[in-house]
């Protein structure tokens, strides 16, 4: 199974206000195995970036200046993405900058070259319902080392993703079967513990004992001893 994980960064928050793409990076997982096989690129979007947005990731419009545009690289990208499955940390955001990218070059949309998206953030909330989800919380909710994050980054945002991601979704098979495993073996342990239950048939002597217990009983109590009337019964 081929996994693509996927990042992008922008010049602001949204492309319906013209905002562009200004980086975009990609790790391929096949198996669950990270294959060192990447794509990362730089883009020049021809445009202003937000100072929120160069406060996130610290990319500035001098750095671009000499970049590819979104259109020099296409091609690439999506020949790589081609067929496999997409995971991205609040895919609405990325797929909406995506697509808007691929339209404008008049290519198909975003899921015509990939085998679907799957988006993390949402996997994230339906597990952890009313705690933070972003990817630092993730990171540190399953112990991904992201000391080297100090700004918003597409590579190694991508790079954290794949180990989130792996965290996210590892064991729910094993744990399901180990806990079956076990508990057979606790049944099994249980029963070489519990001792057998021993049958001893009563002795002739016994059977007259209990007789004359019971008559003396039945005596005592002028007929209401009911033992003896419910063994007449059967």
């Amino acid at each position: 199974m081929r996994q693509i994980i996927l990042d992008t960064e922008t010049t602001g928050l949204d492309h319906s206000q013209g905002h562009r793409i200004i980086e975009v990076a990609a790790v391929e997982m096949v198996n669950r195995r990270l294959t060192g096989n990447h794509l990362h690129r730089y883009v020049n979007p021809d445009r202003d970036i937000d100072a929120g947005a160069m406060q996130v990731h610290g990319i500035t419009p001098e750095f671009l200046q000499d970049k590819p545009r979104f259109a020099d690289i296409a091609r690439e990208f999506v020949d790589y993405i081609q067929g496999a499955e997409l995971i991205i940390h609040n895919a609405p955001f990325d797929v909406g900058f995506l697509n808007m990218e691929l339209r404008l070059l008049d290519m198909a949309p975003l899921t015509t070259w990939c085998d679907g998206v799957t988006d993390t953030l949402a996997m994230a909330k339906a597990l952890h319902p009313g705690q933070r989800n972003n990817l630092d919380a993730l990171c540190k909710r399953y112990g991904v080392d992201n000391a080297a994050r100090t700004l918003h980054g597409a590579l190694l945002d991508c790079e954290l993703l794949a180990a989130v991601y792996l965290a996210l979704t590892r064991g729910q098979e094993s744990l399901s079967i180990g806990l079956e495993i076990r508990s057979v073996q606790a049944d099994q342990a249980a029963a070489r513990l519990r001792p057998r239950p021993v049958l001893s048939q009563a002795s002739a002597e016994e059977l007259d004992a209990h007789a004359s217990l019971l008559e003396a009983i039945a005596s005592e109590s002028k007929g209401a001893c009911l033992w003896g009337a419910e063994q007449e019964a059967v």
